[in-house]
């Protein structure tokens, strides 16, 4: 029976599809029920209960059918939950990319890594096995990984600071004594560090904005109280106008004192601008691009001494780097990376503590090269992104070094996240939620070249398991009717989660006038409820358990599947294709009908037609 075919079988013609891929047609092997231990649960006996298929082949538009019907692939496999039997139902998850909203937590993720990037924030000490307690070294990329609080790179840029707010100093002094500022107490200059979030709040197009002082500000305050005259006193509301004429707004302030700290430039790497009255000091080295993906270092060079006690940058020996690094994302189609197997192995053995004989290089091409996804290539219309159709790892490189990657689908509809592997040392930049973030992004900019491409599926939600959870903060979502394949508001549908692990999601009916404040929870409480911090909450990011043991059902009592007509289900027999009801007379067709009557309840009508049922 085709059922019974070995998994070594089954993958050993899975390698050889790709002879028949030209004639663009979905082949399948049906597995029937099977049953397996379940790695959300964490059951040891084998209570995962779905329909198996084994795909030679599946057109892309075929597969975007069946994800809208419930399945998933681990590689060429196929399942489907037996959603009223398994012991944690997995509902197929998806959101609109174009509505989607941030949360304060993906915010706050996003903010992270552009800091990291921008050199603001730099990586925490890794967690390698037996590592050593030095915590005085680098990292592969040169980053400290220790950073203690009076460490060298710190007290190098408490330097940087002291050096301009010296700087500031003196030009203020100068303006002082030519005569251009008012006789007053002159107060002590200070430059900070800008940043991420205050940047644009400082100066548009306030990338390369590194440092600011506010000393205009408290210029032109001191210059007001000196201001004693009695009618000056009672017309306040010409106050503005007068210290203006008298050039102690913080704005002219800021712009004469530009005007003196203009060769700071030459002897610091860092260009000097007034913006509004702060005094603003720019990175000479812009980003090498206007997508700001890609990041380059910035060298600061002190040449001047401070007169400050204990902060001086000694005479041009002493040089600090302001270092920003490189992001790039790549996207490239499903193929054995030697690179990419080096990381998932790291990721599998220090995240999941999974022993090496667990982490070969076969089970990772079963599990995240092989594809049985037709490539469809661009094709310039409008129907077709750049990349084209297909299977796809997605690579996130800083600094030249493989960091995470993304193992995707690219369908019609959809893009299709299946799994997410990345550096343990990089743990605290969140990049399982990062990717999700870039992800949805992308469909947001390739609907210009596909307009049906909107939506972005995260895999399956399961509520009963706290880990997944996390899915839903990525609103808003929808969960996917395991009767009806109706797609409904996560909102509504976690109300009858909230009660059962297995729902008729469309069976929840709303009231119009109906306040929906007891529909919509805020999005903090949604944040406390889904946004899991905890790092490892990031690697079930679909399947998660890598590839499940899967063993034939075949023999049990099956559900009761509905009478559905399998006449119209087309056979594979070696290089035919005939419909079953052509193809045999009234023995074979007893034998085969059941089976082919529950294949087509889980798949559908429409897709037992289409897709080739092989039973060579």
């Amino acid at each position: 029976m085709a059922g019974k075919m070995k998994r070594s079988e089954a993958s050993s013609s899975s390698r050889s599809s790709n002879s028949n891929h030209h004639r663009a047609e979905s082949v399948v092997v049906d597995y029937g029920k099977n049953k397996s231990t379940c790695g959300y649960c964490r059951s040891k006996a084998r209570t995962s209960i779905s329909h198996g298929l084994w795909a030679h082949s599946v057109t892309i538009n075929d597969y975007q059918d069946l994800l809208d019907r419930g399945w998933r692939r681990s590689g060429c496999f196929l399942y489907k939950p037996e959603m009223e039997r398994t012991c944690c139902p997995a509902y197929t998850i998806r959101l609109k990319a174009g509505d989607f909203v941030h949360s304060k937590e993906q915010l706050r993720v996003s903010r992270r890594m552009q800091r990291f990037l921008d050199g603001a924030l730099e990586c925490k000490q890794p967690v390698e096995p037996n590592a050593s307690k030095d915590t005085h070294g680098q990292n592969h990329l040169g980053v400290s990984i220790s950073a203690p609080k009076n460490s060298g790179e710190k007290d190098g840029e408490e330097k940087i600071l002291n050096y301009l707010s010296d700087q500031v100093d003196k030009a203020v002094h100068s303006c002082l004594d030519s005569g251009e500022f008012r006789a007053i107490q002159c107060p002590k200059a200070s430059v900070k560090k800008v940043l991420q979030a205050k940047r644009k709040l400082l100066a548009a197009g306030s990338e390369d904005l590194l440092y600011s002082s506010n000393i205009a500000f408290q210029l032109a305050a001191a210059m007001r109280q000196c201001v004693t005259d009695k009618k000056e006193a009672h017309q306040g509301r010409e106050l503005g106008h007068i210290a203006e004429e008298n050039g102690s707004s913080p704005k002219l302030i800021a712009e004469k004192l530009e005007s003196s700290l203009n060769q700071l430039g030459n002897t610091s790497g860092l260009s000097v601008r007034a913006c509004n009255g702060h005094l603003n000091f720019y990175s000479v080295t812009k980003p090498a691009s206007s997508d700001g993906s890609a990041h380059v270092v910035s060298n600061f060079k002190g040449t001047a001494r401070s007169e400050s006690k204990g902060s001086s940058l000694k005479n041009n020996s002493e040089y600090t780097q302001v270092k920003r690094r490189r992001l790039e994302i790549r996207l490239k189609r499903a193929s054995f990376d030697s690179e990419e197997y080096a990381l998932y192995k790291r990721y599998q053995m220090m995240v999941h503590n999974d022993t090496p004989d667990h982490v070969t290089e076969a089970s990772y091409k079963k599990f995240l090269v092989d594809t049985p996804l037709i490539y469809v290539p661009p094709t310039n219309d409008g129907t077709v992104p750049p990349c084209g159709f297909g299977s796809f790892h997605q690579q996130y490189v800083i600094d030249g070094k493989l960091v995470a990657v993304g193992v995707i689908d690219i369908l019609p509809k959809c893009l299709s996240s299946k799994y997410l592997f990345w550096d343990p040392d990089f743990a605290f930049l969140s990049l399982g939620k990062y990717s999700a973030l870039q992800e949805i992004n992308w469909v947001k900019e390739n609907q210009l070249h596909c307009p049906t491409l909107q939506y972005y599926y995260l895999g399956y939600y399961i509520h009963s398991c706290s880990k997944m959870r996390y899915k839903a903060a990525y609103r808003p979502s929808e969960l996917l009717c395991p009767l009806r394949y109706r797609w409904v508001p996560f909102d509504i549908s976690k109300h009858l989660l909230d009660r059962n692990k297995y729902a008729v999601l469309s069976d929840c009916t709303v009231s119009q006038d109906r306040d929906s404040s007891s529909l919509h929870a805020s999005e903090d409480v949604m944040e406390i409820q889904y946004d899991d911090n905890d790092q490892d909450s990031e690697f079930m990011y679909d399947e998660g358990m890598i590839e499940p043991e899967f063993e034939s059902s075949d023999n049990e009592p099956h559900l009761a599947y509905e009478n559905k007509d399998a006449g119209n289900v087309l056979i594979g027999l070696k290089e035919s294709r005939v419909r079953f009801k052509q193809a045999f007379g009234p023995t074979e067709r007893s034998y085969l009908e059941s089976q082919l009557s529950r294949y087509t309840e889980v798949v559908g009508e429409e897709l037992a037609g289409r897709m080739v049922y092989s039973i060579d």
